[in-house]
């Protein structure tokens, strides 16, 4: 099996984007490129969630996984997408403010909305400016800067992470392994829910086996895919499509259409599968033909294929 490492050679870089005091350049670079997992994935992990709920007597604390700055608590907790928050933070009047100047209006923003969840987020990254904004802007309760994929939580962190009850991730996996999700099953109290978009380019079965030793089954859904973004350019395109083809997986219909793709796994304690299957508690929204702009598309097969850009 390739390293996720090696795999990820074929991904454009944004690392510049989540390392700023606050997320403008998130939304103007990533939503230029109709990047629309945030708003694909919460009907989903809503659905999950309601799910959970019928198994356990207590409301979800989230722990989101490469949670950067937020996104996925903002849209699940408040009636808001990456949509709307994209045009608001690409406003040329929000161009001047300073970061603190934005995050004072943002805490207040956020604040002026209806809560549509109970649940409570945590969030971890290892982009401490990304984290510190969303604790400031009243997104997540609890931030934690780490990278558990070379050290172990810290004190604080095991009681930090001890209430979580779900693990999301809508994109990190592929910069985490099975090493992240160890960390921090060993720290909770209970077995929590693990919740997975993942793209097709990285293999899930480490980390299937990791939460396995926990006591964890792992289902995928089967049949769905989840549009995380147009590729950046030509390069991404055909770079990421030789390296599912090496997989061995087919990209004609997907990938080859000019988005990327992921794929939902869901872990839970046994006897919570055999309650509710995914396929059972899952209703697709694949966000399919929400994509705008020009995208790359592969025509043909072989040695014959052309890439053409296509604007939609």
């Amino acid at each position: 099996m390739q390293p996720f490492a090696t795999l990820n050679a074929s991904k454009a870089n944004f690392d510049d984007i989540y390392d700023q005091p606050d997320p403008r350049a998130y939304f103007a670079v990533l939503g230029a490129l109709d990047y629309v997992i945030p708003d694909v994935a919460e009907p989903i992990i809503r659905q999950i969630l309601a799910a959970r709920r019928k198994c356990a007597a207590t409301e979800a604390t989230v722990l989101d996984v490469g949670c950067s700055y937020g996104i996925n608590a903002a849209v699940h907790r408040f009636p808001l997408s990456f949509r709307v928050l994209r045009r608001r933070y690409v406003h040329p009047q929000m161009a001047v403010l300073s970061a603190d100047e934005l995050a004072r209006l943002d805490r207040n923003y956020y604040a002026s909305w209806p809560q549509i969840s109970a649940a409570r987020f945590l969030g971890l990254d290892m982009s401490g400016a990304a984290v510190r904004y969303a604790v400031a802007a009243g997104l997540l309760s609890t931030g934690i800067v780490a990278n558990f994929e070379h050290s172990a939580p810290t004190l604080q962190e095991r009681r930090s992470l001890r209430e979580v009850n779900v693990i999301l991730s809508t994109g990190c996996v592929g910069y985490v392994t099975e090493r992240t999700f160890r960390a921090i099953l060993g720290c909770t109290d209970q077995p929590p829910w693990v919740i997975s978009f993942v793209l097709r380019m990285f293999p899930y079965t480490e980390i299937a086996a990791a939460l396995d030793r926990f006591g964890l089954v792992t289902e995928k859904l089967a049949g769905a895919t989840f549009v995380q973004r147009r590729f950046r350019d030509v390069k991404e395109f055909t770079g990421c499509l030789t390296t599912l083809e090496r997989l061995g997986i087919e990209t004609q219909g997907l990938e080859a259409e000019g988005r990327f793709q992921a794929e939902l796994f869901l872990s839970r304690p046994r006897a919570d599968v055999h309650a509710a299957p995914l396929a059972q508690i899952v209703k697709v929204v694949s966000g399919r033909d929400r994509t705008v702009g020009t995208r790359y598309v592969r025509i043909g097969r072989g040695s014959e294929a052309r890439v053409m850009g296509v604007t939609s």
